[in-house]
């Protein structure tokens, strides 16, 4: 299952061990009357809930120790909302709220504050909700929200700007109009109830979005945010590190002047599908090679069973991947790739449970007995699966899990408690995700009901054609066919025997951690050097400053065979394969257990990482070395990975136009990267005993380097080398395999023009530093950062060129670059080139005459993203295991361009920005268009290129 994943619970002991602490979790009030909402045990910051006097719903979190703040307001007003005839206006409306207000009337000026102090921001629409959400450097807080929440009292709607952003919407629908998931939503909301606003387009575009004489789209935008937004919809978070009394007052004063005009959030109580709608079946034509079915089931809504989550019972058990599972059976058939699991759209009085496949080639003519197979199974579950062992094993993994709440970043959280907060009581807002507060049978059995092949919308979504006379959705011009099935063709009875007999529930969870404490000793907070026999260097650091019994295992298995060719590369990915197949169903539990891991393939060879609970780590970890060494290879699980590789890389010629383009840049710079073109060709000619042979070769040469880091002993750390060597290095042979480079791009600009079947224009312009030093790293990160605001209001803004815009830093293996990148559905590249140009050329005015503080100000925003703490476990693996392979044994690379950024000075910088950005020394511009260019001199001449020097 690979999604609505809940934790999975632990033995009885453990139970015990944390009886105590779940006591403890008393909801408390302040003494001003304001909720405190129940916390991790390991949560370190300050919580209050407060409504104000206009009904908005606040969440104040101070986070002491961070360096970063964050507010979220979700408003419960989405496309569900749309008028008829309007559709997109809820859309349309978060995009105009940015841009402008009474006390703040410059259009870019909030984006531009953001950005200029360290932060970015954002905004999506849903079916019933709207979300606005930003962070920034915390000593800004408070200006930040003067700003934002302007945007809710007092917007201006400016006129002028409204034909331009109507623009910026119809940018946005064109952008994905290619992309099969916006093509498979046109087509299923044709299978739902059209009196349903679920039915209804939501995007918006130049036609419903009309803007005429007799039809003005400003009024009906104004009158649509008068009737649907109300302060009393709302719902606030906002996270920094002042008290929670400073942020009161930064927020009751700001956010009390939003008018409360008394709504109630819009209840769609017409039902999904109509009477004797369903069983159906939905078949959707895709573009790509892709093979889904998707079970539908309409259920109750399940909000208001937060605490006992019966839906999540069921399909935590319909979407189990271990041993006699359904997709372990069906996997095992060479039908089906994956398997998920979960909640799908919930109004708040109908939802839906989902239940998704990849399905295999073979299994597309095999759409019956996979059908069959699942009844059966669901039978399975109604009859067998409804056990208090089962929910106590959940239960107890969800306690351990919210006991052990690791931090997220601050705008990820943010959001996500904003919109929470609009769905739970205010004292369950930071547990619901983790609550099992009771077992509840019955139910279980309700949402089970549901799941009858008489309540079902079957959906698959493929490249088989369809008949020419298949009608077609409107907006994304989808061919799709409707028609009704028959329940006894999905008769659970009718379902292979030889394979129903292979179902079972899943056992007891052997991975369940026991011992949760700590490892005693200070923190390291870099990695030292132990020494271990042979040529194989681990880094090991004990950390346990985030209070959780958790350790990360990372184990890079260098190869000099992993990159010496188009087809080693096309056969380390499927060497990876078939490790990753033969672990799937046993190592599942672990991954319910809290433990995690994963196996992948890179430019020198593959990586082992595991994670977790350190108590049942180096279980996990030697049956991933076994399969390492000796992997389970299968002429099926062969035939089906090759597929998949090939509609991977076929799939790549569909992607969004600055995709490939970025793509193309990263393939033809990279040493050991191999073009889609030669890997595809490789692919489509490898055979079983190729596999067979390379991964017997691939262990005999080998230059390895681990890293262990989290809640261990330095003795666990040498045993786990041990064991490494034992399963895997005892006779091979070492051998040294350096880290890749970056090709150095030729003086002057190198234009390449892709052919792609999409019809928007997609513009990537790569400009290259000198060499990978500190100082020249410093100095186009800061570019970056000044530019890219700039860059966005001047060509998505101002020129309304197109959807995707952005500038940003282009680093790639400590290379530095800038990378300018638009996606426009009408300009041509030469548009779009010599708009860049303009903009490049008058900013350099700007750039001359910033003056010191404000220079000062952008160094800062980039220090600060730089320096952007640690907050869990991984962060900080993840860094180090970056400096390794770096062979950065001082760990300071962030300390190093901290300092270099410091040292930048305006001179330089203008220097820099003129070869860069006005001359283009050394550019790389990568442009689409309809028409095949003959690229091969120019790609040959790339690749025959030196690799950028060190500074």
């Amino acid at each position: 299952m690979r999604h609505t994943r809940k934790p999975r619970p632990e033995g009885r002991s453990v139970a015990a061990q944390l009886l105590s602490f779940l006591c403890l979790l008393v909801l408390a009030i302040s003494a001003n009357g304001s909720v405190i909402p129940v916390k991790s045990p390991n949560d370190r910051n300050d919580y209050r809930f407060v409504e104000l006097d206009n009904g908005l719903r606040v969440l104040l979190a101070s986070a002491p120790d961070s360096e970063k703040a964050a507010a979220s307001l979700n408003v419960q007003v989405g496309s569900g909302n749309d008028p008829i005839g309007r559709e997109g206006m809820a859309h349309f409306l978060e995009h105009m709220l940015f841009l402008g207000t009474e006390k703040y009337p410059e259009p870019g000026e909030y984006q531009q504050f953001i950005k200029s102090h360290g932060g970015e921001h954002n905004a999506f629409t849903a079916f019933q909700d709207t979300n606005y959400f930003f962070d920034i450097q915390a000593d800004h807080l408070e200006a930040a929200l003067d700003r934002f929440a302007q945007q809710f009292s007092e917007p201006l709607f400016t006129p002028d700007l409204v034909e331009r952003e109507r623009r910026a919407v119809h940018s946005e629908y064109t952008a994905k109009i290619q992309e099969d998931g916006r093509r498979f939503y046109s087509a299923r909301k044709q299978a739902l109830n059209p009196a349903h606003p679920s039915s209804h387009y939501a995007v918006g575009n130049l036609t419903t979005l009309e803007d005429s004489e007799e039809r003005p789209l400003r009024p009906d935008l104004v009158q649509f945010w008068q009737q649907q937004y109300s302060a009393n919809l709302m719902t606030l978070v906002v996270i920094g590190p002042q008290s929670l009394d400073q942020l009161e007052a930064m927020v009751r004063p700001r956010f009390s002047a939003i008018e409360n005009r008394g709504l109630t959030a819009i209840s769609h109580d017409q039902p999904l599908f109509e009477p004797e709608q369903l069983p159906a079946k939905l078949e959707v034509e895709a573009l790509r090679d892709i093979r889904n079915l998707t079970l539908s089931f309409p259920i109750p809504s399940q909000r208001d069973h937060y605490r006992t989550k019966p839906a999540s019972y069921v399909a935590n058990l319909l979407g189990h991947e271990g041993p006699g599972s359904l997709l372990d059976v069906l996997k095992n058939r060479g039908w089906v790739e994956s398997l998920s699991a979960g909640a799908g759209t919930d109004t708040g009085i109908e939802a839906t449970l989902e239940l998704g496949m990849d399905l295999t080639p073979e299994g597309m003519s095999h759409q019956d007995e996979i059908l069959s197979l699942t009844f059966a199974y669901i039978n399975r579950v109604r009859e067998q699966g409804i056990s208090e062992a089962r929910f106590e094993e959940m239960k107890q993994l969800a306690e351990i899990g919210f006991r052990f709440k690791e931090r997220q970043d601050p705008i990820h959280e943010v959001t996500g408690l904003s919109m929470q907060l609009a769905e739970v009581a205010p004292e369950d807002v930071l547990r619901a995700p983790w609550m099992m507060a009771q077992y509840d049978p019955e139910g279980y059995k309700a949402v089970l009901n549901h799941l009858t092949p008489e309540n079902v919308l079957v959906s698959v979504l493929s490249q088989n054609a369809l008949e020419e006379s298949a009608p077609r959705t409107h907006w994304y011009d989808t061919a799709y066919t409707i028609q009704s099935l028959a329940v006894s063709d999905m008769a659970s009875d009718r379902a292979p025997v030889a394979l129903s007999r292979q179902l079972a529930l899943p056992d007891p969870n052997p991975f369940i951690p026991e011992d949760l404490s700590l490892v005693t000793g200070a923190t390291m907070m870099k990695p030292e050097a132990l020494t271990s026999s042979g040529n194989f260097p681990l880094w090991y650091a004990r950390d346990t400053r985030f209070e959780t019994p958790k350790a990360n295992i990372y184990l890079s298995l260098r190869s000099p065979i992993a990159r010496a060719s188009a087809r080693n590369s096309v056969l380390t990915n499927l060497y990876v394969d078939a490790i990753n197949s033969s672990l799937n169903a046993w190592a599942y539990p672990a991954r319910l257990a809290g433990l995690d891991y994963s196996v992948y393939p890179h430019l020198r060879g593959i990586t082992i990482r595991v994670g977790g609970y350190s108590d049942k780590l180096h279980s996990l970890l030697t049956r991933i070395l076994v399969q390492v060494a000796h992997p389970t290879l299968t002429e099926q699980r062969f035939q089906i990975a090759r597929r998949n590789l090939l509609d991977d890389l076929r799939n790549k010629a569909q992607a969004r136009p600055v995709e490939q383009t970025s793509e193309f840049v990263q393939t033809m710079l990279l040493e050991g990267a191999w073009s889609v073109q030669a890997r595809l060709a490789e692919a489509e000619a490898i055979t079983f005993s190729d596999l067979q042979a390379f991964a017997d070769q691939f262990v005999t040469q080998l230059d390895p380097v681990m890293l262990t880091h989290g809640n261990l002993t330095e003795a666990s750390a040498l045993n786990i080398t041990r064991q490494v060597q034992a399963l895997l290095l005892t006779d091979n042979q070492p051998v040294s395999v350096p880290r890749s480079g970056v090709r150095r791009l030729p003086d002057g600009e190198t234009d390449v023009s892709l052919e792609v079947q999409h019809p928007d224009t997609g513009y990537t312009l790569y400009l290259q530093g000198n060499n990978t030093g500190y100082p020249e790293r410093a100095r186009f990160r800061l570019l970056g950062q000044i530019i890219s605001g700039p860059f966005y209001e001047e060509i998505r803004t101002q020129r309304q060129l197109g959807y995707i815009v952005y500038a940003t830093s282009f680093e790639m293996l400590d290379t530095p670059a800038l990378g300018l990148v638009v996606q426009s559905p009408e300009a041509s590249a030469d548009d779009i080139d010599q708009a860049v140009r303009e903009f490049t050329s008058a900013f350099e005015a700007l750039l001359g005459e910033m003056d010191t503080e404000t220079l000062n100000r952008e160094k800062l925003a980039v220090i600060s993203t730089l320096l952007d703490q640690d907050r869990k476990l991984g962060d900080a693996s993840n860094r180090y295991w970056q400096e390794i392979d770096r062979a950065n044994t001082h760990f300071d690379t962030r300390e190093q361009l901290v300092d270099a950024i410091g040292e930048v000075s305006h001179q330089t910088l203008m220097a820099t920005y003129r070869a860069v950005l006005e001359q283009r020394q050394r550019a790389l511009r990568a442009t689409t268009s309809r028409e095949a260019q003959d690229n091969t001199p120019i790609t040959s001449t790339l690749t025959g290129q030196q690799r950028v020097p060190k500074g």
